[in-house]
C-alpha cells in the first residue's frame, strides 16, 4: 500500500536531471556525485513549492481511489451510515433553530442542502472521506453574531449578500492557505489543543440542549402550553437515559457479542425513534409538544431565489466583510483540521494516507458555494467525525501464541466470550459519507419533511445531552479530573498519571480550563465573533509557553502527545 509522502519530499523539489545519460564508469559516477549541483534562485525555489502539498496529497491518495469504493462492500458501512446520519443532520438542524427563528434568512432546507453538498464533495472528491462535515454550533454562532451586528446599523446591507462576501473572502484565504502549504502548521496541534477544543464543543452541545428546552418554556408563557414544555423535558431525559442504557449494555458481558455490537451500532437511532414515538402516545399527544419547523420541499426561506447575487453589495460593505472572512478562516482552519485529525486518531488502525492540504482547498470550494446558495457554511464536525471512524472499526480478539491459547482452553475458567476485543482494522471507504449526505437530500422531499416535522424538539435536546456527555467522558481533561477522585488503591499501578506530580497535573489542567473558559465565556457576549481567535491561540500557548513551565520531558509526554499517528501526520511533515 502506498504510504504518505514525507515532509522532505514535500518541501524539497527534486533537482536531478532525469534526462541526462548515466555515467559510463564508477569514476564518472563519483565525479558526478562530488560536483556541485546548480542551486535554484530562492524565488524559483519558493515558486516550485507552491501547491506541492496539494499535488502530493493527490498522488498519495489517487492509487486508493478505486478501493475506496470497492472496500465499502462491508457490513460496517450500514450501521455507520445510519448512526452518522442521525448524529449529523438532527443536531445541525437543532443548532440552526436559533439562527432560523432570529434571522428568518435560513430554514431547514438550507441546513439539509449544506449537509448534502459537503458530504457529496468530500466523499467523491476528498482525500479524507472519513471526515464528516456539516453545520456546526460555531458557524451558527458566527452567522447569528454577524446578523446582530448588522441589525444595529442604521442602514444595514442585505444580510445574505454580506454573508456571501464573508464566505468568498474566507474561501480565497482557504485556497491561499492550501497553495502555500500552511496546513503544515498542524504539526503543532497536539492533544492539548484538541482536548481543550473538544471540551468546549461538548459543553456547547450540553448548553444547546438546555436552550432548546428553555425556549419552549418561554414560548409556553405566551401560548399557555406549559404541559407541552414539560413533556419535552421528559422526552429529553428519556432520550438521554435510553441512549446511555444501550451504550452501557454494549460494554457489558451480557448477551452475545453480536447483540452487544448491535446495541452499539443502533442504540442511538432506536432511542431517538422510540422517544419521538412516545410524544404521540396517550396523554403525551394531547399536550402538543413543539416539533421541528419545516418549509416547502426544496424551497429556500423567505421565498427567495437559491442564487444569492452577493456581487450587488455596496462597495464599502465588501471591505468590511474581509475581517469577518479572516475570522471564519481561523475557525475553519482549526475546527476542520482538528476534526480530520481526530477522525484519523492514533487509536484507529488506518492504512490509507491522508490529505490535509487538498481537503482544505476543497473546504474553500464548499465555503464559496455556501455563500453563493445562501446556506450555512459546512466544516468538519466534532464529535461526529471520530464517531464515524469508530463505527467503521472492525473489532477482533487479540492474537495470542498457540501454546498460550491451548493453556487457556484447558483452564476451567476459560471463556472465549470474555476475551476483550480490540480494533484490528477500519473500513476506509467513501460510501457511508456519501450515503448519509444523500439521506439529507431525500429529507428535502415532501413526505420525509413531514416525518421530520414529527420529531419533538425535546428529543433533540436529549440527543444534544447524550452526544455532549459521551464526548466529555472520553475527553482528556475529564480523564485527568476524574483521576483525582479515583480510589488510589483501585488505580492500576500501570496508570501513566502516577508518574506525574499532582501539582503538574493541576497546572496543566488549569491552563486548559482557562482556555476553555475564555472561549466559552466570549461566545455568550456580542464579542462572540472573536471566539475563533482564542481557539487558535491554544497552539502558540502549547508551543511557546508550556515548555518553559516546570514540567519534565516525561511529564509532558504523559500529559500531552500527537493527536494522530506518525503515518497520518506525514501529510503535514510529521509531528513535533
Amino acid at each position: 500500500m502506498m504510504a504518505a509522502v514525507s515532509q522532505e519530499s514535500r518541501n524539497t523539489p527534486s533537482e536531478v536531471d532525469v534526462g541526462s545519460p548515466p555515467p559510463a564508469s564508477a569514476d564518472a559516477s563519483a565525479t558526478l556525485q562530488n560536483s556541485p549541483r546548480p542551486k535554484k534562485h530562492p524565488v524559483l525555489q519558493w515558486l516550485s513549492r507552491l501547491a506541492s502539498g496539494i499535488i502530493l496529497d493527490i498522488r498519495a491518495r489517487a492509487p486508493h481511489y478505486v478501493s475506496d469504493w470497492t472496500d465499502a462492500w462491508n457490513y460496517r458501512v450500514v450501521p455507520a451510515t445510519f448512526l452518522i446520519f442521525f448524529a449529523n443532520v438532527l443536531p445541525g438542524i437543532a443548532f440552526s433553530l436559533d439562527l432560523i427563528e432570529t434571522t428568518e434568512q435560513y430554514g431547514v432546507a438550507e441546513v439539509l442542502l449544506s449537509s448534502f453538498m459537503c458530504a457529496f464533495i468530500f466523499s467523491v472528491f476528498g482525500a479524507q472521506p472519513l471526515t464528516i462535515a456539516g453545520v456546526t454550533g460555531p458557524i451558527t454562532v458566527f452567522n447569528k453574531t454577524i446578523f446582530d451586528i448588522l441589525e444595529r446599523e442604521p442602514n444595514p446591507p442585505n444580510y445574505l449578500h454580506f454573508i456571501g462576501w464573508v464566505y468568498l473572502w474566507a474561501a480565497i484565504i482557504h485556497w491561499v492557505t492550501a497553495i502555500l502549504n500552511w496546513c503544515n502548521f498542524l504539526r503543532y496541534v497536539t492533544l492539548f489543543s484538541c482536548d481543550t477544543f473538544g471540551f468546549y464543543v461538548s459543553w456547547v452541545y450540553l448548553q444547546y440542549g438546555i436552550q432548546v428546552l428553555t425556549r419552549q418554556l418561554q414560548a409556553s408563557d405566551s401560548n399557555g402550553n406549559l404541559p407541552g414544555a414539560l413533556v419535552s423535558i421528559l422526552l429529553a431525559v428519556l432520550m438521554l437515559v435510553v441512549s446511555f442504557l444501550f451504550q452501557t449494555l454494549s460494554a457489558k458481558t451480557l448477551f452475545h457479542r453480536h447483540v452487544r455490537r448491535f446495541f452499539a451500532d443502533y442504540g442511538m437511532p432506536i432511542s431517538l425513534i422510540a422517544s419521538s414515538a412516545m410524544a404521540y402516545w396517550g396523554r403525551f399527544n394531547a399536550t402538543n409538544p413543539q416539533t421541528l419547523p419545516v418549509g416547502g420541499a426544496f424551497q429556500p426561506a423567505g421565498d427567495r431565489d437559491w442564487l444569492v447575487k452577493f456581487w450587488q453589495l455596496e462597495g464599502k460593505w465588501v471591505g468590511i466583510a474581509l475581517p469577518f472572512g479572516i475570522i471564519l478562516w481561523i475557525l475553519f482552519f482549526f475546527d476542520h483540521n482538528v476534526s480530520s485529525l481526530m477522525a484519523q486518531g492514533s487509536e484507529f488502525p488506518l492504512r490509507k494516507p491522508p490529505g490535509f492540504h487538498y481537503d482544505f482547498f476543497l473546504l474553500g470550494v464548499t465555503t464559496f458555494l455556501a455563500g453563493l446558495l445562501g446556506i450555512p457554511a459546512p466544516n468538519g464536525l466534532i464529535p461526529q467525525a471520530p464517531i464515524h471512524t469508530t463505527s467503521l472499526t472492525v473489532l477482533g480478539r487479540p492474537q495470542v501464541k498457540e501454546d498460550e491459547e491451548r493453556l487457556n482452553e484447558k483452564s476451567p475458567d476459560y471463556n472465549p466470550e470474555s476475551t476483550k476485543e480490540e480494533a484490528i482494522s477500519v473500513v476506509e471507504q467513501r460510501v457511508s459519507n456519501l450515503a448519509q449526505g444523500s439521506l439529507c437530500l431525500i429529507l428535502l422531499t415532501g413526505p420525509f419533511l413531514h416525518v421530520l416535522n414529527l420529531i419533538p424538539r425535546g428529543v433533540l435536546a436529549g440527543l444534544f445531552w447524550f452526544m455532549g456527555a459521551d464526548a466529555l467522558r472520553g475527553n482528556g481533561i475529564t480523564v485527568r479530573i476524574l483521576y483525582f477522585f479515583r480510589d488510589k488503591h483501585l488505580t492500576p499501578k500501570t496508570e501513566p498519571l502516577r508518574r506525574v506530580r499532582k501539582s503538574r497535573i493541576l497546572m496543566f489542567l488549569a491552563i486548559q480550563l482557562i482556555g476553555f473558559g475564555a472561549t466559552f465565556a466570549i461566545t455568550q457576549t456580542i464579542a462572540a465573533i472573536g471566539f475563533p481567535v482564542i481557539i487558535m491561540l491554544l497552539i502558540p500557548v502549547r508551543t511557546w509557553l508550556i515548555p518553559f513551565l516546570p514540567f519534565t520531558a516525561e511529564e509532558l509526554a504523559i500529559l500531552d502527545g500527537p493527536t494522530a499517528s506518525p503515518f497520518t501526520m506525514e501529510s503535514v511533515g510529521g509531528s513535533l
